[in-house]
């Protein structure tokens, strides 16, 4: 099918146009479960219809983002807490039994025990935004809670894949020292200054975050 704004070729379904974001027949706010939609404005004329369609198409700003993803890693903080604790905590008979002023010791003691904390938060991060994101919520808790949710590019469900490339596109880079910091924030202020409130992240991986009206 073709977009009746500009004329690009969607695919299938697609709820709204991925080049100009005019909604399409199937981009009505109300939709049931199995995807048919109906028409909430069936008695008015055809540019008024369109223009109620594209009026269910919202962009989820900077600052909604940025509480969802405050939410986010306070939900995280309990089993990431728990997590590193009992790495650490694995550490101490060494530590209170070994001798503390060896500096090659204490980095062969710990080196390994960090290194297992960044990958395991890289991991536990990836699996939670990626795989909310890729579910039936289309959303991770903090979203969620805000009204956001996640789409490709035509506002279907990403696959897990899609969200795994958008993770990692964006906070799984931001661990990677010295500049992986820098480029998130950089990453993150796009969302102010792109037409459709998206994120480098967003972008790489052709996505898209709404929110409900």
């Amino acid at each position: 099918m073709y977009c009746s704004k500009c004329g690009t070729n969607l695919a299938d379904g697609a709820m709204f146009c991925s080049a100009c974001g005019q909604a399409t027949a199937f981009g009505s706010p109300v939709q049931t479960q199995v995807g048919v939609l109906h028409d909430p404005t069936p008695n008015l004329p055809l540019p008024q219809q369109q223009i109620a369609a594209t009026a269910g198409v919202l962009y989820a700003g900077f600052w909604l983002r940025v509480v969802a993803a405050i939410i986010d890693n306070l939900i995280l903080l309990i089993p990431m807490g728990l997590l590193y604790a009992v790495i650490l905590a694995s550490a101490m008979p060494m530590l209170m039994h070994g001798p503390t002023d060896d500096p090659m010791g204490l980095f062969f003691l710990l080196g390994p025990r960090i290194l297992l904390l960044v990958v395991m938060g890289v991991v536990v991060r990836w699996l939670y935004w990626a795989g909310m994101e890729s579910s039936e919520w289309q959303a991770t808790l903090g979203k969620k809670a805000l009204g956001l949710y996640v789409t490709d590019m035509d506002g279907r469900r990403t696959t897990f894949g899609r969200a795994s490339g958008r993770f990692f596109a964006g906070r799984g880079i931001s661990v990677v020292t010295p500049l992986g910091g820098l480029y998130y924030l950089i990453d993150c202020i796009m969302v102010g200054f792109t037409d459709r409130k998206q994120a480098l992240h967003d972008m790489i991986a052709n996505c898209l975050v709404l929110r409900r009206a």
